[in-house]
């Protein structure tokens, strides 16, 4: 065994054959036993000055044979010799007395020693699993602190002395599995909101996170609160075209825009009718970015509800459609009306303004625009029927005039979350908590619409790393963000996560994933998923799920205990049994069973930091906290950022 391996774990030397041992306390008893003797001895003999009447020494001229101290009792311990000599004589026995004391006590206690060292030397033999003491906990780098000041709030830890809350500021991911009323919002989403001194996004189910922390992180932190609420007509408003570059990276986002658009639960387009449907709504997207400008009154026309309308009706080009399509109809050919009315004048457009365009980018996003459309012509009227009701079905969330109103313009960037540029192009010297707030009535009609600005963020904020002189790498913004993202899985399958959640650390984007157990996040993202290993911290509630509890308790390990065992034999009527043989027994089990997993007190929660033993802790209780109590107080912010 390596010095490497013993410092994770450790294997007792072999025993040392007992016969050893045995003659070992024999000699040190019979060396005790000799020496007292001897010392009494030689005391008596300087007693009686060495007198000639003691006989001859074994060693002129003072040292005598140990035994002559027997001797010398038998002959002279009698009161006819006088009280001095039988003085002289009480005191040679108190030292042997003493040494025959110490022949036994000393070998037993040395025996008692190794036994007990035995038994305390850590053996690792099947399994060093263990919870953390207070030194690991330290180490793992989780309790208060100046690095983690103003970080996550993820438990409650007792050190025998006082109970200090865990937290982490560092820039690795976390993941929460916490069933559906378990407190994961009293004990770490709230906690959070109300400590984490960074800019923060929040899928905030309900709303609550908003009325409960924006006020504190608004009037106290001086974040800009920002309460984006599709449903609610005084939301702050956010219109994710407006977020399209109009440079080389134009057509590159309006496809990852589309992409979310047609694949709103993540599944991958897969069939015919998907792929036809991204490719038209590449199209039109484009067109409806180049077509208006985006300054003026116009710039409200650059939303997903003008290209829900161009889809259904023509929209806000449905006559100049019809005027175009009537003046160029030959007079043997049938009428033009519709989509397909629609679709030739994007077309005729795309190739005039692509080619009087002076911007080369311009120039590539109306030859995509000019392509699309002419696909779409070309296909069979029942075909293209097909395409255009799939291509609209992902776009109905948009017919909501709240909905569409929230859309229409940006009150705030994705890039100003983080200390980027706002809308009037300054930078934001602000942090910013985003709060994405859902009803539960209306999740799975928001999850495409919340889907595409969880990725957009993303994907904006993690496109540049700038660079130290010495070469470190660095986050361009000033800011770090947390994407706090309760019921995860929720959300469907987000690629952008999957791919990215290992590299985003660097760009200053920190993940609090909360997801209900292990088969929700299979549903979502598979069996093979990623997003786990991707996690440094997981903490874990009592599950529900017996997947779940078998993961938590693979994750905890396996511990080497001691078991004994008894048997007993003998006649039953016997009053004291004959034989009672003891044997004691190295065994293997789990630090946490999946049942006692699933067994653990309301109040307990688990943490496993990586590379570390794992930590049993408590839940956090945000309104048993005087301060966390006073800072709920402050209750919403005053306004939700629309402008």
């Amino acid at each position: 065994m390596t010095a490497a391996s013993e410092a994770i774990y450790h294997i007792p030397k072999a025993q040392k054959d007992i016969t050893r041992f045995v003659w070992t306390g024999l000699g040190l008893f019979i060396m005790i036993v000799l020496l007292s003797t001897w010392a009494a001895t030689e005391y008596a003999a300087w007693g009686f000055g060495f007198t000639p009447a003691l006989g001859a020494p074994m060693i002129p001229p003072w040292l005598y044979a140990p035994y002559d101290i027997l001797i010398w009792t038998f002959k002279y311990n009698r009161i006819e010799y006088g009280q001095a000599v039988l003085d002289i004589l009480e005191r040679a026995h108190l030292i042997m007395g003493v040494g025959g004391f110490l022949s036994l006590v000393l070998p037993v206690g040395i025996a008692y020693r190794r036994s007990r060292k035995a038994d305390a030397e850590r053996n690792d033999l099947h399994g060093s699993a263990h919870w953390a003491a207070a030194p690991e906990v330290a180490a793992a780098a989780i309790l208060p602190d100046d690095k983690n000041k103003g970080g996550v709030l993820f438990g409650a830890w007792n050190d025998g002395q006082q109970v200090r809350y865990l937290r982490h500021k560092g820039p690795e991911h976390m993941m929460v599995f916490a069933p559906t009323r378990s407190g994961k919002g009293v004990g770490i989403v709230i906690p959070t909101l109300l400590n984490w001194d960074q800019s923060v996004l929040v899928h905030d189910i309900k709303g609550e996170n908003w009325a409960l922390t924006s006020g504190f992180r608004e009037k106290v932190l001086g974040h800009r609160a920002i309460k984006f609420d599709p449903t609610s007509p005084d939301s702050a408003r956010f219109n994710p075209l407006q977020e399209i570059r109009m440079d080389g990276n134009l057509v590159k986002d309006v496809q990852n825009i589309a992409t979310m658009i047609v694949d709103p639960d993540g599944k991958g387009l897969n069939d015919h009718w998907a792929k036809t449907g991204f490719d038209l709504m590449t199209g039109v997207v484009l067109f409806v970015l180049l077509y208006w400008d985006g300054k003026g009154p116009d710039a409200r026309l650059r939303c997903l509800h003008t290209v829900q309308a161009i889809l259904s009706d023509g929209g806000p080009i449905r006559e100049i459609a019809k005027e175009a399509a009537e003046r160029n109809q030959a007079e043997d050919a049938e009428p033009m009306e519709g989509s397909q009315a629609v679709m030739t004048y994007i077309r005729d457009v795309a190739l005039e303004k692509g080619a009087q365009s002076a911007d080369p980018h311009a120039r590539t996003g109306w030859a995509a625009v000019a392509q699309a459309s002419q696909s779409f012509l070309n296909k069979a009227p029942n075909e293209a029927s097909g395409v255009l009701s799939t291509a609209l079905s992902f776009l109905s969330l948009y017919r909501d005039p709240i909905v569409a109103d929230n859309t229409r313009v940006s009150d705030f960037t994705l890039e100003s979350i983080m200390g980027g540029a706002d809308v009037d192009g300054k930078p934001e010297t602000r942090k910013t908590a985003l709060y994405l707030v859902v009803p539960p009535s209306d999740k799975d009609r928001l999850k495409p619409l919340l889907r595409l600005v969880i990725n957009q963020v993303v994907r904006r904020l993690t496109e540049g790393m700038d660079f130290d002189v010495g070469g470190a790498s660095k986050s361009r913004y000033p800011h770090k963000l947390l994407l706090l993202l309760d019921e995860f899985p929720s959300l469907g399958k987000l690629d952008i996560f999957q791919e990215a959640l290992a590299f985003i650390a660097g760009y200053g984007l920190k993940a609090l994933l909360i997801v209900q157990d292990l088969s929700q996040l299979f549903a979502a993202y598979g069996k093979d998923e990623s997003i786990i290993s991707n996690c440094h911290i997981r903490v874990a509630y009592a599950p529900n799920k017996i997947e779940t509890a078998e993961l938590l308790s693979k994750m905890a390990g396996q511990a080497t205990v001691s078991h004994t065992q008894r048997q007993y034999s003998g006649n039953r009527l016997a009053v004291v049994l004959q034989n009672v043989n003891t044997n004691e027994q190295i065994v293997q089990r789990p630090l946490l069973t999946p049942d006692e997993c699933m067994r653990l007190p309301p109040d307990d929660e688990l943490v496993f930091v990586a590379g570390h033993a794992p930590v049993y802790c408590q839940k956090i209780k945000y309104y048993q906290d005087a301060a966390l109590a006073e800072r709920i107080k402050l209750g919403a912010a005053a306004s939700t950022g629309r402008q």
